[in-house]
């Protein structure tokens, strides 16, 4: 297809009037992050940042989500396959060094959205949430369905978000109100508290995307990239890159505690499902809404 996407079976590209549209199409599993997936997105980012005839790219979701997070129950199937076998390569989930390694590998890919010299826009509705949010973040523009979902609510029982954008969008207190929780906001409540750069009825979330992707590529793509690349250093002097392989450690040393060990064997006793049923139970609907 391109010089470096080939042959995508988990996402779709296309290419129109300077902008790039990279859709995560696995509907099915709500568009879960998969290593297959994450490798053919971070070849797409590339793509659209070596093509002269895009300045802007979009990412989207295909279906009633934009990401529902990592795809966990591929995860769970392939640690019980795994368990107990003589490997060759690293599991990612025999140790503390293995999980580190395995949660670096995944950041890495998704890292591809902040490192790539064009902006990129997440046009997010539906759930957009735990992994999804890590995309999402990495993003330079989120917008937002009004009614979209927002949020981490792996951090109630399965570990710390492992990428670690948050502060840097909406300051400590906010980033603590969400993840010591596991609530979400709504994508209207997401701008309202700078997680997202503008909001909209999900019937206009197209237009308000589409609108300003075009506008934005009416700018000559080089200095679209010199103004991308000043603010995104800001953030690396602002620790955002030693933050994530922070972030990544933490994550694997929250694997280590009772609350993913109980998680674990719920999984195991009664199907993932079952287990964040019974996770999310005790916070109810489990949206954080602003005061004013």
């Amino acid at each position: 297809m391109g010089k470096w996407l080939t042959d995508p079976r988990h996402l779709r590209f296309a290419v129109d009037a300077g902008v790039a549209r990279i859709t995560l199409d696995r509907p099915e599993r709500r568009n879960a992050l998969s290593w297959p997936l994450l490798q053919e997105l971070r070849a797409a980012l590339l793509e659209a940042d070596d093509l002269r005839s895009v300045a802007v790219i979009v990412v989207e979701g295909a279906g009633p989500d934009f990401c529902a997070g990592y795809d966990m129950k591929s995860a769970y199937a392939q640690y019980a396959a795994e368990e107990g076998a003589a490997l060759d390569y690293r599991s990612g989930n025999a140790s503390f060094d293995d999980d580190t390694w395995k949660l670096e590998r995944f950041q890495e890919l998704l890292r591809t959205a902040f490192v790539v010299h064009k902006p990129v826009i997440a046009k997010v509705h539906g759930h957009c949430v735990a992994g999804g949010t890590d995309l999402a973040l990495y993003c330079d523009l989120v917008i937002a369905a009004d009614d979209a979902r927002i949020g981490f609510p792996a951090t109630r029982a399965m570990g710390s978000p492992p990428n670690h954008m948050w502060i840097y969008h909406v300051g400590p207190q906010w980033a603590k109100r969400l993840l010591l929780t596991g609530d979400v906001v709504s994508g209207a409540d997401a701008a309202r508290i700078g997680l997202a750069v503008a909001s909209a009825p999900p019937e206009r979330l197209e237009d308000e995307v589409m609108g300003l992707a075009r506008r934005m590529a009416t700018v000559d793509a080089e200095l679209l990239a010199a103004h991308k690349r000043i603010v995104n250093l800001a953030l690396e002097l602002a620790g955002a890159g030693t933050l994530a392989r922070l972030a990544a450690e933490t994550d694997a040393r929250a694997h280590l505690s009772r609350a993913k060990k109980a998680f674990d064997e719920d999984v195991a006793a009664h199907g993932f499902k079952a287990a964040v049923r019974r996770r999310d139970e005790p916070f109810g609907e489990g949206v954080a809404r602003p005061s004013w």
